[in-house]
């Protein structure tokens, strides 16, 4: 984020200097002299690329000349012989400024050394500028760009690297161990109904960087009870024309072509991404289960195993303009258009055995399905900065529609005497449209206070057709799970907040309210949910800068978590009829108070963060498992589903380190546990048409680790390594089961540096599996699915007038980065 924002003052202070070098240069006959130096952080005493340095006369406080360092941290700038005051700014860092400097010959000022300035009204950077990871005490930043383990993948590759984030092996993404999380893209919330298989469609190539915000202040949407993950899209803007071209392959079957192209002016920067992929996803899994009669006796055992196979092809592309109006104002219109299709084959078997464990028959169900999806999206901003002190106006607006096709063929035999054939199909047809605008107003007041405030609206449409037909014609289930959702939701809000620093204190305390009118309606059955209310959000961040290496923060936000994707989608998962899966349309969300104390310390070698959080939450979502009461050749038929249980109260800590031995090795590493504590009930009636009220109370405590290593080997051969443990963990009706998950990766610069060749490796040792138990009174079985099996991957990088460490040093200081123009 700063990264980006020092590119942009760079870029205006740049051509600033040459227009008053030019304007104000003495005579033909003068004769120039050379100042040199080297710019670098204090503490790690590494060099900072593009640090400005500006020569200003020391009498009319005119700037006469200007440059910036190289990626040694050098400067090299010709000036003619005079007295100056010398400025060396780096954003993020305290300012050195020489005064009345008489230069009279060619000369070097020596190593000048910049110090962090920690007292941010809301963030204090560590840069970690060469690693993959950017630590903040309010954010994480993950720099897709210089990770090769996700080559030719997709967001959710890049995801399942990110600190703080897991993704399981069905694509669902969860933060700090909830799910509860707010999914953005460029800054804009993705309200697709599934989540996990929107995210599979945008390729890990098309990303910049991943914002993770665990803690959210007033500015951003409250929506998210565990917070916000914001995905960013590439964009380039180095001046001229250059661009990126990447192709891949794999096995299994695995292709993909992208480009990233830019073309910039003094006025205008024309940019566009695109990329087609071919995918192909190879899973597995099984259900082992023994049922239960009255008694407890064992009646009888059915083995379910399932082999998946899922391809996808698809093509994405975002094209745009930015337009420099003038030097303080930006606008900039983009579209992006993704179509994607896919086929999926599901073979499901079951083996039937008696209480002896006797075989009795053998059946199974063959689902082949289609799906064809696109998505375009529409989306302007305008920037106008009043001066470079961050008073600011940013408005927003974008629209977008996305339409999904999914029917399916599910064939079945039950070999028994007399053998049995069926048939079913299922279809869905999804349409969903979007609205979205708003406006943020930034007014620094004074030194070290800032005032923010702002609208949002999101107003979101979704009708969903969903058939389900079988030939069974004496099963009326069936037809009773077909419907059609409509999903009306009409958010606005506004907020302030205000930001001040005393000493070593900042503050940043905020307000936003929410006012929220949102329809869940099932047309066919006439059953119609309403959701409306409106609350408070309020937030406060306190943060001590101990020293120039350490800080302290103190936060505190109250947020809010919408049932939204499978929760809500009543379509149920039928590729089994007898562990059947299906979300709720008439859950209500849950409201979480959150409070986090994080510390973070830099050594010359380690930066290391930690975070102890605590989280209490009401009408917290839950999935169960009971009988629904429908019955297949006598066996009860088991849905899961999600509800509003009660309360829960989470306890953990969080702890996230960088480590650098030697200049050619990199190690993040990250590890977090927690205890969850819930409380509530669930009140079914079961296959004896007997009410059960099942006290789901629960205590659980889990933890993962995440490492990453980074190393150049002789003839600069990158290798990157990482290794992921998600531990076991109690819940209210069995247990989850630990895993892990261990990836590597090796890349050489070729062509003169112009090209990069990578080849990765994801799940070495084909261990990431999702294992659980679950024990109810009529059933209990052992399950494991695995997503994807293990995969190779080998990709080619060409860079055409870009070198590989080109970070948009020409780009216009807009807010995309520093949170004025993150989503309110």
């Amino acid at each position: 984020m700063r990264s980006k924002l020092n590119y942009y003052f760079t870029l205006t202070l740049f051509f600033t200097f040459l227009l008053s070098f030019a304007q104000q240069r003495p005579g033909p006959t003068a004769e120039r002299i050379k100042i040199t130096g080297t710019v670098i952080e204090k503490i790690s005493k590494q060099p900072l690329e593009y640090a400005t340095i500006s020569f200003t006369n020391s009498k009319t406080a005119k700037v006469i000349a200007g440059g910036i360092t190289n990626p040694k941290g050098e400067f090299n700038i010709d000036v003619f012989p005079g007295t100056y005051n010398i400025k060396i700014e780096f954003i993020s860092f305290k300012s050195i400024e020489l005064k009345d400097k008489n230069l009279k010959e060619s000369s070097n000022l020596g190593t000048l050394a910049l110090v962090e300035d920690a007292a941010q009204l809301n963030e204090v950077v560590i840069r970690a500028e060469k690693s993959t990871v950017e630590i903040k005490l309010d954010k994480k930043v993950y720099n897709v760009g210089q990770d090769m383990l996700v080559k030719g993948g997709t967001v959710s590759d890049v995801l399942e690297n990110v600190p703080s984030v897991s993704v399981d092996v069905e694509g669902n993404v969860s933060l700090r161990g909830s799910d509860n999380v707010r999914i953005f893209i460029d800054g804009r919330p993705s309200n697709a109904l599934n989540m996990a298989e929107a995210l599979r469609q945008i390729p890990a190539d098309a990303i910049d960087k991943v914002e993770v915000i665990t803690n959210p202040s007033a500015r951003y949407d409250a929506e998210g009870g565990a917070g916000i993950l914001n995905i960013i899209l590439k964009k380039g803007k180095n001046q001229g024309f250059n661009g990126t071209f990447i192709v891949s392959g794999g096995i299994p079957e695995t292709y993909g072509l992208s480009t990233n192209l830019n073309y910039k002016t003094e006025k205008m920067n024309y940019f566009t991404s695109t990329g087609y992929s071919y995918r192909t996803n190879e899973g597995a899994g099984l259900t082992n289960s023994q049922y239960f009669n009255p008694d407890g006796s064992i009646s009888k055992y059915i083995y379910e195993n399932r082999e998946t196979q899922r391809t996808r092809k698809g093509i994405s592309t975002k094209t745009g303009v930015e337009w420099t109006i003038a030097p303080n104002t930006f606008w900039t219109n983009s579209i992006s258009y993704r179509k994607n299709s896919g086929e999926n084959e599901d073979l499901v078997t079951y083996n039937e055995l008696d209480s002896q464990q006797n075989f009795t028959s053998y059946s199974y169900r063959l689902n082949n399905g289609t799906n064809k999806g696109s998505n375009f999206e529409f989306a302007s901003n305008f920037l106008k900065n009043f001066n470079d002190n961050g008073h600011k106006l940013t408005v927003d607006g974008s629209y977008s529609k996305n339409n999904d096709v999914d029917p399916s063929r599910i064939d079945g035999i039950n070999i028994t005497f007399p053998s049995e054939n069926t048939l079913s199909t299922t279809f869905n047809d999804e349409v969903q449209k979007q609205f979205q605008f708003q406006a943020d107003y930034v007014l620094p007041i004074g030194k070290g206070s800032q005032f923010e405030a702002g609208y949002k609206g999101n107003f979101n449409n979704l009708n969903k057709n969903y058939d389900i037909f079988s030939s069974q014609s004496t099963n009326n289930s069936d037809i009773n799970l077909s419907n059609t959702l409509e999903y009306k939701e009409k958010i606005n809000a506004i907020y302030t907040q205000y930001g001040f620093k005393i000493n070593k204190f900042s503050y940043l305390f905020g307000l936003r309210w929410e006012d929220t009118n949102i329809d869940v309606n099932l047309l066919d059955t006439n059953e119609f949910n309403n959701k409306k209310y409106n609350k408070f959000f309020p937030s406060a961040f306190v943060n001590y800068e101990i020293s120039d290496e350490s800080s302290l923060s103190l936060s505190y936000s109250k947020r809010l978590s919408r049932p939204r994707g499978r929760f809500l989608d009543p379509t149920p998962n039928i590729s089994s009829n007898i562990n059947i899966f299906r979300g709720n349309p008439d859950l209500d969300p849950s409201l979480t108070d959150k409070f986090d104390l994080g510390y973070i310390k830099r050594w010359d070698k380690v930066t290391f963060n930690t975070s102890m959080y605590f989280e209490n939450t009401t009408d917290v979502f839950s999935f169960v498992r009971y009988e629904s009461g429908e019955f297949v050749n006598g066996t009860p038929v088991i849905l899961s589903t999600p509800i509003n249980i009660g309360k829960e109260q989470k306890f953990g800590f969080e702890f996230t380190l960088n480590y650098s031995p030697i200049k050619k090795w990199k190690i993040n590493s990250s590890f977090n546990l927690y205890n969850t504590n819930t409380t509530g009930d669930f009140m079914y009636t079961n296959s004896q048409n007997k009410v059960i009220v099942q006290n789901l109370d629960n205590e659980a405590f889990s933890w993962f680790a995440r490492v990453n290593s980074r190393l150049t080997l002789p003839y600069k051969i990158e290798w990157q390594a990482s290794g992921m443990y998600f531990g076991p963990s109690n819940t209210a009706q069995g247990k989850s089961l630990g895993q892990y998950m261990v990836n590597t990766a090796f890349s050489k610069d070729i062509l003169k540096d112009n090209a990069t060749i990578a080849f990765n490796v994801s799940d070495i040792f084909n261990s990431r599996k999702m294992k659980s138990e679950t024990n109810l009174s009529s059933v209990s079985n052992y399950s494991e699915f695995q997503w994807r099996k293990r995969q190779f991957n080998l990709s080619f990088t060409y860079r055409l007038n870009k070198k590989k460490t080109d970070r948009d040093k020409n780009a216009p200081k807009n807010n995309e980065e520093d949170g004025g123009g993150f989503p309110g």
